[in-house]
């Protein structure tokens, strides 16, 4: 049976907090949203409808605790999320992963969506840490 491994475009583009039960929860590197993708850990995975009934559930469960996550992350750096976005897209990177995204009124994309919008911007060690501390106590890890 094949093992699980990460995309290597998710360890360029994200920090990794930690492991849910079924996923790997990873913030991603844009200070200017507070953002975590979540990879399920099952090998060969590109669509929802590829896992298990079971595993689609704790999914469900880990993209709302991603939430309650992602709204820690934008107060701990002072961005209010007026709106929570939940995709999986897949298209450059087919790796099976949700994002949960933190969107407010006037972000830099705002309304629109913020893939192909502009380059990232990375995080001040400070904010960076911040971000990962009230993630990883939101999820719990």
């Amino acid at each position: 049976m094949a093992e699980f491994g990460l995309d290597p475009a998710f360890v360029a583009t994200s920090q990794a907090l930690g492991d849910l039960r079924l996923c790997e929860a990873r913030l991603q590197r844009d200070a200017r949203y507070p953002w975590i993708v979540l990879i399920p850990r099952r090998p060969g995975l590109r669509e929802i409808e590829d896992l298990s009934p079971a595993d689609r559930i704790a999914l469900m469960d880990e993209i709302v605790l991603a939430g309650d996550a992602v709204r820690a992350v934008g107060a701990a750096l002072g961005l209010a999320v007026d709106k929570l976005n939940v995709g999986a897209l897949g298209n450059v990177t087919p790796q099976l992963h949700v994002h949960v995204l933190g969107r407010r009124l006037g972000d830099p994309a705002w309304p629109g969506p913020v893939w192909g919008h502009s380059p990232a911007e990375a995080f001040a060690p400070t904010a960076l840490e911040a971000a990962v501390v009230a993630a990883k106590t939101a999820l719990n890890l």
